[in-house]
């Protein structure tokens, strides 16, 4: 799947090696992009829900 056009919003910690998790908006509301740095032309489409799902998740420190 190739990515649609950005707007991509980025956050790097600034560590040496670290990757960025990107997050654009989709012309479809309800698909929002996502996609890791180096991979940048790569994207995951997902819906509202199940990006409200991951980030809970990433806020609780699961994963970890």
């Amino acid at each position: 799947m190739t990515t649609g056009t950005g707007p991509y919003s980025t956050f790097s910690g600034g560590a040496e090696g670290s990757a960025c998790a990107e997050l654009a908006a989709s012309p479809v509301p309800s698909a929002p992009h996502l996609r890791e740095s180096e991979e940048p032309g790569t994207a995951l489409t997902t819906t509202p829900a199940a990006l409200a799902h991951l980030l809970a998740g990433i806020r609780a420190g699961l994963g970890r």
